[in-house]
């Protein structure tokens, strides 16, 4: 394969061998466009994104390992170590971003248009034993006093993390067997999938017979109530009820007393003397406890016409006396 590219290169009739390369002689660089601002200290890459990071553009996650084509320009030195930065534009938006090399801590930095995606392990934070640092190690050497405060801070730790280990020594021999502790964790699943899937079934059939086309929230207590009080009849039809209210209405009696005269009709003392009305042998009140009374024997020319009166209002003798009715009619009934 190398000698076949090699032979099948392209040289004009007019070159010779002391005029350089085909390069040179046709004026282009060998990395194409790709060098097309070298003279500026820029050369085109492919960068490869080495860390998750946000897009401050279109606020878009850009997963490790996306490529890029980068301007690659050296901006300083870090001792004898280039420093590199890479600027390239975002596929998802027009904003570029700008990153740089950090050989001290042998990382990336973000210069500008996006921000990193920390998800950093710090074992310190999750109580994990880490090793101690050479400074440590070696005052734990030389230093007798240091090595016994370390030892106290040692015994501290291991007294407060016996708990926690005990306990997940407990969870480990529970979930030993992993069958068991499989099969009850599928058993809980398959009962709230049944159950879901019977929710649904309710709430689909509901649907379709309201026609409607919206989400159904879970019912609540208070739903169940409010429903119940604004519920009918589901196997009656309008003009059936039409009909049953007009049967109540009519059989209901004309002339039923109420409940309240029937009280009134018990509580009445049942004493008979004069002027006492008698209605199938119970005793009601007397004249004076209902009111009535009879009109003092004044002149009846006496009485005046109301002003403005026509002569054929009837005059005071010819009113008939209904005191003189309720005397006569009491006596007759004693």
């Amino acid at each position: 394969m190398g000698e076949r590219k090699g032979v099948n290169k392209y040289y004009p009739p007019d070159w010779r061998p002391e005029m350089g390369s085909i390069n040179k002689y046709h004026g282009t660089h060998a990395l194409r466009e790709r060098a097309n601002k070298l003279h500026l200290g820029i050369l085109i890459i492919r960068f490869e994104m080495p860390y998750n990071i946000w897009c401050e553009g279109c606020k878009n996650h850009i997963g490790m390992g996306v490529r890029y084509n980068a301007e690659k320009t050296k901006v300083g030195m870090y001792y004898s170590t280039p420093v590199y930065q890479f600027r390239f534009k975002c596929h998802l938006c027009p904003n570029y971003i700008i990153m740089k090399t950090d050989p001290g801590n042998l990382d990336y930095i973000i210069v500008s248009g996006a921000r990193r995606q920390e998800r950093r392990w710090d074992p310190l934070e999750n109580e994990q034993v880490v090793p101690e640092e050479k400074s440590t190690s070696q005052k734990l050497a030389t230093d007798a006093m240091f090595k016994l405060e370390h030892g106290e801070k040692d015994v501290t730790k291991s007294k407060q993390a016996a708990p926690v280990i005990d306990r997940l020594q407990d969870q480990r021999e529970r979930w030993r067997d992993d069958y068991t502790s499989n099969r009850m964790l599928r058993d809980q699943f398959r009962a709230a999938k049944k159950d879901l899937k019977e929710k649904a079934a309710v709430d689909t059939a509901l649907l379709l017979k309201s026609s409607l086309d919206i989400k159904l929230l879970p019912q609540s207590d208070d739903d169940a109530k409010i429903a119940s009080l604004l519920r009918l009849n589901p196997t009656q039809t309008s003009e059936e009820r039409q009909h049953e209210i007009r049967q109540s209405i009519e059989s209901r009696p004309l002339f039923s007393s109420s409940s309240s005269d029937v009280s009134k009709r018990n509580i009445l003392p049942k004493t008979t003397g004069q002027n006492t009305w008698i209605k199938n042998g119970t005793s009601t009140l007397k004249r004076h406890e209902l009111g009535v009374c009879l009109k003092s024997k004044e002149p009846r020319d006496s009485v005046e016409h109301p002003p403005g009166a026509s002569s054929h209002y009837p005059t005071p003798s010819k009113l008939p006396n209904l005191c003189d009715y309720t005397s006569s009619s009491s006596e007759d009934s004693q």
